[in-house]
């Protein structure tokens, strides 16, 4: 018959809790001080590791309602095939960080009070380095495009030149070797080695291989152990119609390649539109303005109108105005899903220079035919 505890230790000041703390309470308390002492945390601290034993041997006893019956009656445990002082942990007690083996302390117990724990210890695993082998999606790259104003609302296809960031194709992305590589005689390829501390054994990263799961050789010749290599591509781009002046367009698959056979990023194209001498764009419609003669504006006229399909007819009415606008509909900026926008023509009347008397006697002749002043409305108004 094997016993646990002893007058020195009351293990409920082990815990910090009261005699009549309930099993969440000393859940709890257990829970805080594993953490504080475990000797993963405090590796060479031997008070530490006494400590957390002390820890464990209470909390195996209070949360059994059977043992603490009998430590709360007699102040000791007495059962059959336990540890005792000086004796050692039973076999099966082991405890994987990757794939939990609860052992004889019961699954749903202990993965209670160490889930949190070993969120913490993978955390760290992941920071040493093994987290970097696993798949991970490649980096995008961003290029910048000057693209004309018609190419921007009719749309076209462009080359553009990337350099990407690839797995060198001699190491396969190792970083070493000129070929694949082997498995690691350490761990023999799994990138986890088991190490006791306590009356647990842990998966640990793989000291030799850092948790990548092979063997490290010479550096590669090619990379030279950078494990990568840049490539340049042309690659063929469709801008589409209506594209707007700094427009983000993304090609999947074609930034940085992954790390660990993870897939590539994308590459983002930002869009920089050129100004067009004649034609201006607001959101889906075009303004131009056209110029029209004295004679055009008074007794109206059909005249030329540039857009960005070609030249179309438009008609002037009599006594059109400088600075009059006409729309044009459907010969604007491409809608995706709806159509176009609509064209939007100012026209300004042109006043012709007098070059002889003949002309200035004709028009001497107009003003004594059309006497109406036209700042008449406005002096009424300001006067």
């Amino acid at each position: 018959m094997a016993w646990s505890g002893g007058p020195r230790d009351d293990y409920y000041q082990v815990l910090g809790v009261s005699r009549d703390a309930s099993l969440d309470e000393i859940k709890k308390a257990y829970r805080k001080l594993a953490r504080k002492y475990h000797p993963d945390l405090n590796p060479g601290d031997k008070q530490a590791e006494e400590m957390f034993k002390k820890i464990q041997e209470a909390y195996r006893v209070l949360s059994d309602p059977k043992l603490r019956e009998q430590y709360d009656r007699y102040g000791t445990v007495f059962e059959g095939g336990g540890p005792g002082p000086g004796g050692a942990p039973p076999e099966d007690f082991r405890v994987f960080v990757e794939d939990f083996d609860f052992g004889s302390f019961g699954a749903d117990t202990f993965q209670d009070i160490f889930g949190d724990f070993f969120d913490f210890i993978r955390g760290r695993r992941r920071q040493a380095g093994r987290g970097a082998t696993r798949p991970r999606r490649g980096e995008d790259i961003t290029v910048s495009v000057t693209i004309g104003f018609l190419d921007a609302v009719k749309g076209r296809e462009i080359e553009v030149e990337v350099t990407r960031r690839v797995a060198c194709g001699a190491c396969y992305g190792t970083g070493h070797g000129a070929g694949r590589s082997q498995a690691c005689p350490t761990c023999r390829g799994s990138g986890y080695v088991t190490r006791a501390s306590g009356y647990m054994r842990f998966a640990v990263t793989c000291p030799t291989c850092r948790g990548t799961g092979s063997a490290v050789g010479p550096p590669c010749s090619v990379c030279q152990g950078q494990r990568w290599t840049t490539r340049t591509e042309r690659v063929r781009v469709r801008i589409p119609a209506g594209v707007e002046n700094g427009a983000r367009l993304r090609v999947a698959g074609y930034g940085h390649d992954g790390e660990g056979g993870g897939p590539p990023g994308d590459l983002y194209l930002v869009v920089q539109v050129q100004p067009h001498p004649v034609f201006r764009r607001q959101d889906h419609d075009i303004y131009v303005t056209v110029p029209i003669t004295v004679p055009e504006a008074v007794l109206g006229a059909r005249i030329e109108v540039p857009t960005v399909d070609g030249m179309v007819t438009m008609r002037v009415p009599p006594g059109t105005q400088s600075g009059q606008v006409f729309r044009i509909p459907g010969k604007g900026v491409p809608i995706p899903g709806d159509g176009r926008g609509d064209q939007y023509v100012e026209v300004r009347v042109v006043v012709p220079e007098v070059q002889d008397e003949r002309s200035r006697q004709l028009l001497r002749e107009i003003e004594h035919l059309y006497r109406e002043d036209p700042r008449k409305e406005l002096l009424r108004t300001v006067s």
